[in-house]
């Protein structure tokens, strides 16, 4: 692969599957473009004529956009991902998702919740889950490596902060991870 110099702009962020890594490169008297995605290249385009415009691509099945725009004598390149600049999009998924790092027998492990849908992802895979009610809430049972796991959904009782979800191995609580 080339050194990471010869790209005119790189992106870092998360989905549900994991960490994702965007590089593209512009020719910016070709237009020549190449988007790669994890290492691997998955836009590779010679002599366009249009130097400013829109390439449009996949990472793990969600839509995702870099926009060419001409600055001054330059050329200034944001993506968006899901339809939302990438700002936007890494605010919205940190609302929507929670994310945990435990270590069950002796491995890391990442485990991602997504609110919205009560899906749950392991080490990118999502996996089958169990909902039961209890007392004070709910909770989701799932396996991570085979150790029982769970994550517990109760009321915070504060109205701006709604549910808390607490992700639980072995009878102990697992601290949430920013990303």
């Amino acid at each position: 692969m080339a050194d990471p110099g010869d790209f005119s702009a790189e992106w870092t962020f998360s989905l549900s599957d994991g960490h994702h890594r965007v590089q593209f490169r512009h020719g910016t008297t070709s237009g020549k473009r190449v988007v790669v995605v994890d290492g691997e290249v998955i836009v590779r385009k010679n002599w366009m004529f249009q130097l400013v415009g829109k390439e449009r691509f996949d990472v793990s099945g969600t839509k995702a956009c870099i926009h060419i725009d001409p600055k001054g004598m330059s050329y200034e390149y944001w993506l968006e991902i899901g339809g939302k600049s990438l700002e936007k999009f890494i605010e919205q998924r940190r609302k929507s998702c929670k994310t945990w790092i435990p270590t069950v027998k002796g491995n890391y492990h990442r485990v991602v919740l997504e609110k919205d849908t009560m899906d749950v992802y392991v080490d990118g895979e999502k996996v089958e889950t169990a909902g039961e009610f209890v007392d004070d809430g709910t909770e989701t049972h799932f396996t991570v490596d085979g150790v029982a796991c769970y994550i517990a959904a109760v009321s915070s009782g504060n109205r701006r902060e709604g549910i808390v979800h607490s992700l639980i191995v072995n009878e102990q609580e697992v601290a949430e991870v920013e990303e």
